[in-house]
């Protein structure tokens, strides 16, 4: 019981830490980082694992390995690209799924002052089907993981790989403590 009460006391600063970085993560400092647009995703459902660090996929056609690569390189580059807090809120809209529902979230967090140090980074990338991958992921501040090991989904969405809007209502949840926007219902 009393290990208990001290692992929440060490816990409660740390979430603090990892819910200040999501906030600076979905924030902007004003300047553009371009991801490229995503070519169409494989036709057929090719279920594919890859880790970011240069890995291939591992599938049964060299045509799906290309393909499912592609999406992986995609889906690296937006999920980072969003998460980033260089980035305009213009192009995290247009990078989140249904991001004009989140406009007004994503352009209040604007203003935080740690949304240039924020970041994410992509550990590994499951393509599940033609339309959906699993983004395993960590949030960092400076440069340093400050929120580890998180699983969130990407979809593909008018013709590019987007951060899932059920991921980031999670991550907004977390920042709000446990409740998450209105615009998530």
């Amino acid at each position: 019981m009393r290990s208990n009460l001290l692992a929440r006391r060490i816990a409660a600063p740390a979430l603090g830490l990892a819910l200040a970085a999501t906030m600076a993560a979905c924030s902007s400092s004003g300047s553009s980082t371009t991801a490229s647009p995503s070519s169409a995703p494989p036709s057929s459902s090719v279920t594919s694992s890859s880790a970011v660090s240069g890995s291939s996929p591992s599938v049964g056609s060299t045509a799906g390995a290309a393909a499912s690569g592609d999406a992986t390189a995609q889906i690296t580059a937006n999920w980072e690209a969003f998460f980033d807090g260089k980035t305009s809120a213009a192009k995290k809209i247009s990078l989140l799924q249904n991001g004009q529902k989140f406009a007004s979230v994503i352009n209040a967090q604007a203003g935080s002052g740690l949304a240039a140090s924020a970041g994410a980074k992509v550990t590994a990338v499951t393509v599940i089907s033609p339309a959906m991958a699993t983004v395993k992921y960590d949030i960092t501040l400076n440069g340093t993981t400050a929120l580890a090991n998180q699983t969130g989904t990407a979809v593909h969405e008018d013709g590019m790989w987007k951060v899932g809007d059920v991921s980031f209502c999670q991550l907004l949840k977390i920042e709000n403590a446990g409740t998450a926007p209105s615009v998530c219902s």
